[in-house]
């Protein structure tokens, strides 16, 4: 391992080398500030009551633990970020497991939780190929083994919530932790974290102010139309903003494919919320968890980005690669 890899995974003395991770992350703190004297001037003023200002108290506690979380592992290093996406990834198949009653396959779950580490192992080694030939293998493994149960009944519904589980928990989400093997992952994995929760921020803001017809009514029928395109707008222009300063002076740096991403981010983040919440009201609960106080499970505040992972993977990995300039099979060998 050089000197260039051991700095990318462990080293945190550059972390704040690029302007838009030093941007982001005072503007978080900044926020951070300011919310508390948000929340009492609009409790002094009458416009929220003692209910209100509670719950959004509750909120912004949990925030306080949250933000560290995600925005840690990043500045320490690449190592600690594949670390945290691996956590998150196990933490929320156990969520999605146990609010569909997955659990209780042992089997199943167990070939599950194999290939979320068989993916952390692949991305820490930075090897691209392994990585990419871990989810048909974890697919065709979770279908042979749950054959040895002979219990043909029920056969499909057990193994097609597993290929779900995996492919959106273990998958989806390991290509955040894909992101870290590229030298530049900093800045690019913090727009994404911040873009992600503000998209949900602006569909908010754009619904009340604009939005009348409902966008999916037996899904999540507080989502509009105008808050959709609301945030459509708004996180396009954030994303294609930051991306420009990621991306300055390479092939991305165009107006065209700033702006794709920019519509990638906000399109399969709204998805991924839409999704989780289509599981949801299929099976008659309304949160798929009680991990964050005032926000409800691990799922229901990371669904966005079980899309929007791969979805940027892939789009920067196709136009300019992504870890290319990084040593390959570092833990492995070539």
């Amino acid at each position: 391992m050089n000197t260039a890899t051991r700095e990318r995974l462990f080293g945190y003395d550059h972390a704040f080398d690029h302007p838009v991770t030093r941007v982001i992350v005072v503007a978080i703190v900044a926020v951070l500030v300011i919310v508390p004297a948000v929340i009492f001037a609009l409790s002094i003023m009458g416009r929220i009551g003692d209910t209100q200002r509670a719950e959004l108290k509750k909120r912004y506690i949990s925030w306080l633990v949250l933000i560290p979380l995600m925005v840690g592992p990043v500045l320490l290093g690449a190592a600690w970020t594949i670390a945290a996406v691996a956590v998150l990834s196990l933490l929320c198949y156990r969520e999605y497991a146990r609010a569909t009653g997955l659990f209780r396959e042992k089997s199943i779950s167990l070939v599950v939780v194999v290939g979320i580490l068989a993916i952390t192992f692949a991305v820490a080694d930075n090897w691209y190929h392994l990585f990419a030939a871990i989810s048909p293998l974890t697919v065709g493994g979770m279908a042979a083994i749950a054959i040895f149960a002979d219990e043909p009944k029920g056969y499909i519904q057990r193994v097609g919530l597993g290929v779900l589980g995996f492919m959106l928990f273990g998958s989806g989400l390991g290509h955040l932790g894909g992101l870290a093997n590229d030298a530049n992952f900093r800045p690019l994995v913090l727009l994404l974290l911040l873009a992600v929760e503000l998209n949900d921020v602006f569909a908010y803001i754009a619904g009340k102010s604009v939005g009348r017809r409902k966008l999916a009514p037996n899904t999540s029928p507080n989502k509009t139309i105008g808050g959709a395109l609301g945030a459509l707008v708004l996180t396009t222009i954030l994303v294609a903003a930051g991306s420009h300063f990621v991306f300055r002076d390479t092939v991305l740096d165009r107006p065209s494919h700033l702006a794709t991403l920019g519509v990638l981010v906000s399109v399969l983040g709204q998805l991924g919320d839409l999704m989780l919440s289509s599981v949801k009201r299929d099976l008659g609960i309304k949160d798929l968890g009680v991990t964050i106080p005032g926000h409800g499970g691990l799922l229901d505040r990371f669904d966005s980005l079980i899309l929007v992972a791969p979805g940027v993977f892939h789009y920067v990995n196709y136009f300019l690669g992504v870890g290319l300039d990084e040593p390959t099979r570092i833990i492995t060998g070539t």
